[in-house]
């Protein structure tokens, strides 16, 4: 049994093993550029751990599961253009260091790359696993529009949030833990359940990187704190603020959030006082505690080796020890 580490380090190899430096050069760049700078591998192992729990042998599994880092790096890729993101993982963002046009087409070699990589599996399982990405990607690609059009809107409700980032966040971790089900050819039960597992671990995780956003340390988080705020972002702490807010509260949350011109270490100060002091900040934690609750369920009900489980179990507590 291949235990996290090993797995993270085979996907490392592998990744460093692959050669993105060919011509153009200013194609391939970019790709080499943004998948040397590491991460930690979540979704490739997530599909290599769900393989194994089925008694899979991972090293079949391996391209298929570097596709679906490929294609996550790649959403990176366009979503640091659409929030103007300066910083990725304490580095300049690519369209920083080169420009937009290099980055959205940089982007899109990666797409096609992650395809080719899917692709490298069982061809039995070959309709199923492309289904089920293309079903992936396209609802994460449905989530950031939802995400790009709530900046606009003033009446987004916390239910819509949460919906956005089941699409744009949780979608690929459960696909990508189903995808390792399915090419393990897991029963249908238990590829649904490791799938639910997935949804409500993806939950709790990005209810916590929203979080970090505005709580966290920019060092460790690898990301500028309170991009979020600046933006305007609609997440569950604006929302949930939005909804308690009365009074003078409510009045400075509003100008906060409509001021076109600011200073932004003040505008990130005031707001999250305003978080604290309305304690939203702690329903937050109280949420993505409910979802990993519910993820841990599902996966304490799936039929497979219970070594494995035991260590998603561990992996998952992991992901959810950023905020302590």
């Amino acid at each position: 049994m291949h235990n996290i580490k090993h797995i993270q380090e085979l996907v490392n190899s592998e990744l460093n093993s692959i050669n993105f430096n060919g011509e153009p050069k200013q194609l391939y760049a970019p790709i080499a550029y943004t998948l040397a700078q590491g991460g930690k591998r979540i979704r490739p192992v997530l599909c290599l751990m769900a393989a194994q729990l089925f008694g899979k042998d991972i090293t079949t599994v391996l391209y298929p599961a570097l596709g679906l880092e490929i294609f996550h790096n790649f959403t990176l890729l366009h979503d640091d253009i659409m929030d103007n993101a300066q910083v990725r993982r304490n580095k300049p963002t690519v369209h920083e260091k080169w420009n937009a046009n290099a980055a959205i087409l940089s982007g899109d070699a990666m797409m096609i790359k992650a395809h080719q990589f899917i692709c490298r599996c069982d061809e039995k399982k070959l309709p199923q696993a492309i289904a089920l990405f293309n079903s992936v990607a396209l609802g994460v690609c449905e989530g950031q529009q939802y995400d790009m059009e709530f900046e606009t809107r003033s009446d987004v409700s916390v239910d819509e949030y949460l919906e956005m980032i089941r699409l744009k966040t949780a979608l690929l971790l459960a696909g990508s833990l189903k995808l390792g089900a399915i090419l393990a050819n897991a029963p249908h039960q238990d590829a649904e359940l490791i799938y639910q597992f997935g949804i409500n671990i993806g939950m709790a995780f990005q209810l916590q990187d929203d979080y970090l956003d505005s709580f966290g340390n920019q060092q460790t988080f690898g990301k500028k704190i309170g991009g979020d705020i600046i933006a305007n972002k609609k997440t569950f702490l604006l929302l949930t603020a939005l909804r308690k807010a009365e009074n003078q509260e409510k009045s400075n949350l509003n100008k906060w959030v409509t001021v076109k011109h600011f200073d932004c270490e003040q505008k990130i100060t005031a707001v999250k006082k305003i978080y604290q002091k309305l304690s939203v900040d702690t329903e937050s934690k109280i949420k993505m505690q409910a979802y990993y609750d519910t993820a841990i369920s599902c996966l304490t009900k799936v039929d497979g080796q219970q070594v494995v489980k035991n260590e998603l179990m561990d992996y998952a507590s992991q992901l959810m020890q950023r905020i302590k």
